[in-house]
Formats: C-alpha cells, structure tokens, sequence
C-alpha cells in the first residue's frame, strides 16, 4: 500500500460554495465552505443521471480532513473509489460536506448558538449538487452517511427532511444520550474548578494558548460544544445541561438534549423513517461513550416504529471509537446498490 496519494479512477471535484444561511452566524465562521464532489468512473462518458450519497464528518472534523493519511490505512475518498473501480456496485456520486464551527462542528442543526448548518445542508447544498451534477433528484436515491457526530447528522437528517433524504449510514452515531454524554458531566465539573465553573472562561484560556495542551481539553471543548448545539439561549449563549460548580442536572436543559437524541426521536418521526429505502447501522462493541448501546437502542426503536428489518443493516463489530474507517466504504457499497434505479 503505497503511503502517499493514489489516482482515482472516477474525479474529485473541489468547490467553495457560499452559504446564505450561514451568513452572519453567532461564531462568525466563515460562509463560504469548500465542498468535495466525487463522481464515479464512467460520469464523464454518459449522460446517465446517478445516486447521490452525502458523506459528513464527526466532532472536530472538516473536509479538508478527508485527506488525512493514516500508516497503512487509505483515506476514505480513495476507498469510496476502489468501491466504484471494482464494479461491484452501481454508481453514485458522493458529496463531502463541511460543518465545521469554531466549537468544533455543529451536529447538523440549526442553532442560535452556531449557526444554521440543517438549513445550509438541506436548503443550499443539496439544490447546489443537482443543480451542477447529473442526480436522480427524489429522497429515494439520496442518502446521507457519517461517523460519531456525523452519525448523528446521517440519523436526524432524514428524520427531519424525508423530502430529501431516503436512506443513512451511521457509524457510532451520538444515539441514547444518557449513556454517550451523561457520564462525562462530572469530569467537567471538575475541569472547571480552576475556572471557578465558567465554561466561557476555559474557552477564552484554550484559545490563548496551543490546543489541547491541558488533558481536560477535550471534555471540555465536546461539552462546550454539544451544548451550543442542543442547548444554547436564544442570543447564542450555551446553556450547560448541569450546574457548572455542584454538578446538578438540570432538567429543563436536559431535556432539550434528549428531544434531539435520536433514539427519542423515532417514535415523533417513525411515518418518516418506515418511508426510507436503507439503514446501515454499525458500532464497535468497545467504543468509549458506548454507542454501540446506543446503536442498539436505535435499531431497537426502529423496529417498534414498524420499519422493516429488510431496510435494515445492524452489525456490532470489535473496536472501539477510532481506528472505524475501513467501515466506510462497506456502508457506501449497501447505500449505493439500495438507492440505485
């Protein structure tokens, strides 16, 4: 395996595109993003219009990740490829998104505390990819796929949108809130001591200096960021689920996480999900905020919606969190032979 670059047989097409709904967002990210646009071997050669699959990244990532290189491990744009290259499978066009924000991404929601990323994925990406490729334009041949916090995103957005979106792929997506996020509020508790419980005050310490050179960095930024996503005022400021100094929930806040939680969610929008094409739903057996119990549940409250098991894929496997990569491009090839015509 060769570690460094490789030429594809189908095109990688890079793009910036200017997003009106992030215009003016609470963090002052940038509007104008870079999209990746890959097509497969073949596009060029035919007129046929094909699937598209939408690729999104997990808490901290950006599209310029999808370039990372890891020893003996290739990157996902080149694995997707190899997919399209073997003709295995019929051909889609993939879309990688950027929802980056400045507390480390945006959980594909609309959010006074970020900004308007549902709506730039779903209002002004989408029409901007049909518009400029050659797409079957109709949720049944669109699907969405992501890993941790881009699972998340794969799950709630056809929740939300079936007018677009008519299958997922998750790969330990953020899913039975209790378990994935309730265990880590006492270790920020105690993080924020040296900030007299001021999460805003950490914040402005960790940009002053190299990031994630204090070991509680991380909890911090997640906790920092999930709450400007699910929990912030109305005038942008993030609400702690938690009282920052005792550690008490509270449960006001709370509950907002959990009317986003996607395992709660399903019985609100179960018309939506038994209406979808293709599920693809996958976890390691050790993964560090135990998402695979929440991929469990997920599966579990799919079924109790009525969704068919024949539009289902659940698998648990042995890993944990990272290191899940090579799972990609098995759950591109099930989206792509489910979405095709």
């Amino acid at each position: 395996m060769l570690p460094w670059s490789t030429d594809l047989a189908g095109r990688l097409d890079e793009h910036v595109v200017t997003g009106d709904a992030l215009r003016g967002n609470p963090l002052g990210d940038p509007a104008e993003r870079p999209l990746l646009v890959y097509t497969p071997p073949g596009y060029d050669d035919s007129d046929r219009r094909y699937p598209t699959i939408y690729v999104i990244q997990g808490f901290t990532g950006h599209v310029g990740m999808w370039r990372n290189r890891m020893p003996y491990r290739q990157p996902f744009p080149e694995t997707a490829d190899a997919v399209f290259a073997a003709g295995d499978v019929p051909p889609a066009i993939l879309v990688f998104v950027d929802a980056w924000t400045t507390y480390g991404g945006s959980q594909y929601l609309d959010s006074p505390g970020t900004g308007n990323y549902h709506t730039y994925l779903c209002d002004e990406i989408v029409p901007w990819v049909d518009a400029r490729y050659r797409t079957l334009d109709a949720p049944a041949h669109r699907a969405i796929t992501g890993k941790s916090s881009g699972g998340y995103g794969a799950m709630i957005t056809p929740m939300l949108r079936p007018d677009l979106f008519g299958a997922l792929a998750t790969h330990a997506g953020d899913a039975l809130f209790e378990y994935a996020y309730l265990a880590d509020f006492p270790q920020v508790v105690r993080a924020l001591r040296g900030y007299d419980g001021d999460i805003m005050r950490w914040w402005a310490d960790f940009r002053s200096r190299p990031s994630f050179t204090h070991p509680d960095d991380g909890k911090i930024l997640e906790m920092l960021g999930y709450t400007a996503c699910y929990s912030a005022a109305d005038d942008g400021t993030p609400v702690l689920p938690f009282d920052p100094v005792t550690g008490v929930v509270r449960p006001d806040v709370w509950q907002r996480w959990l009317d986003v939680d996607p395992v709660r969610m399903v019985p609100r929008y179960a018309d939506a999900l038994r209406g979808m094409t293709a599920i693809w739903i996958d976890a390691g057996t050790r993964d560090e905020w135990s998402l695979d119990v929440g991929a469990q549940a997920f599966h579990a409250a799919l079924r109790d919606a009525g969704v068919p098991d024949a539009a289902i894929h659940f698998e648990l496997f042995d890993a944990a969190h990272g290191g899940i990569d090579y799972r990609y491009p098995l759950a591109v090839a099930w989206l792509a032979a489910r979405i095709s015509p």
